[in-house]
């Protein structure tokens, strides 16, 4: 037999719930199934799946999780730090910490958006040769040009 919940009889006297209809009010909580004795349920099944290169008792996943948000308040605090106090190792930090911000977030957009084999080994290839590039262009930028620091206040300044 189907249990039945009323909303009347869960609500407190004289209190009477918004859109009040009484085809709302009444809602099957089982519903008995014709070969078995036991109902039923009307309930879904979520169905955890571990990710396809991680292994069950493996913490990489949470310590490169709390990596990123570590470098995510660094990056927030690298800001006025490299304001008020520009310097060659100040730039050299942002290069690094802005090229691994960076590298993270697009491999966590190509993990989404990108399936099959070879378009993942393709695209992770691409990721490794653009974070190279920009590294290599950011420590360039500081070694023959002013630095990461002083064009920002340049940029600020006009």
């Amino acid at each position: 037999m189907a249990a039945i919940v009323r909303l009347s009889s869960v609500c407190r006297r004289g209190v009477k719930p918004l859109f009040y209809q009484s085809s709302l009010l009444v809602r099957p909580l089982a519903v008995p199934h014709r070969h078995q004795e036991q109902p039923y349920m009307l309930t879904a099944r979520i169905h955890a799946s571990r990710a396809l290169n991680a292994s069950s008792g493996s913490k990489a996943a949470s310590l490169h999780w709390t990596a990123e948000r570590a470098l995510s308040v660094l990056l927030l605090a690298m800001g006025p730090m490299a304001y008020f106090n520009p310097c060659p190792v100040m730039d050299y930090s942002l290069a690094a910490a802005l090229t691994l911000h960076g590298h993270w977030g697009i491999g966590q957009v190509l993990t989404d958006y990108v399936h099959g084999d070879s378009k993942i080994k393709i695209a992770n290839a691409s990721l490794f040769l653009l974070s190279t590039v920009t590294f290599a262009g950011l420590c360039y930028f500081n070694y023959n040009d002013v630095g990461i620091c002083k064009a920002i206040a340049l940029l600020w300044s006009k």
